[in-house]
């Protein structure tokens, strides 16, 4: 198959577009995305910043949280994270399908809605301490790096749906880290 090649939104490099693996519906789609599409999916512009758009966005998700956090009832917060993660990929599954199809890439680098999604999951149920959110942000750093199955597979899924639900996945993978880490007095 032929690439075809276009400047990336930053103007600093190259990216192939990859509207040959789009579905024929969506390579053909208008190349505008809606404004609230943008936003979301890349978590207020956090995704445009380099390097390591993921990373950041992870890093304040986490911050994020720990001030949400410690301003809840204990008895509120694993309710209020799941909630949040439910509503964050609920959310960021449309709003990551509408920015790949505007930019006519399958899964764009600053698409980062993806990371607070996995991040939040992996945050669920943890004690709000130093420790405990590094372990968080770092093993939810590496099972979406490393991708183990089914993680990897879940990116096969369509559009947005792919985009977000292996970072979920990966945020499974680290919360049940974590919560071993604590059941055994790792973190302490």
């Amino acid at each position: 198959m032929k690439e075809t090649w276009d400047l990336d939104d930053s103007g600093s490099g190259r990216e192939p577009d990859s509207s040959a693996s789009v579905p024929p519906a969506v390579a053909g789609a208008s190349r505008e995305t809606p404004q609230w599409a943008t936003l979301v999916a890349t978590f207020f512009g956090i995704g445009r910043m380099r390097p390591a758009p993921g990373s950041c966005a992870s890093a304040v998700t986490v911050l994020l949280w720990a001030g949400l956090a410690y301003a809840l009832a204990p008895s509120f917060r694993t309710p209020v994270a799941v909630v949040l993660a439910v509503v964050v990929t609920l959310i960021g599954i449309p709003a990551a399908t509408q920015v790949a199809r505007g930019s006519g890439v399958r899964d764009p680098q600053f698409v980062v809605i993806d990371e607070v999604a996995g991040q939040l999951v992996t945050l669920i149920a943890v004690p709000l301490a130093w420790k405990s959110f590094l372990a968080g942000f770092i093993l939810f750093r590496v099972f979406d790096i490393v991708k183990p199955p089914p993680v990897r597979q879940l990116e096969a899924l369509p559009e947005g749906t792919g985009i977000v639900l292996d970072d979920v996945a990966a945020g499974l993978y680290a919360l049940g880290v974590v919560h071993l880490f604590l059941h055994f007095g790792l973190l302490k």
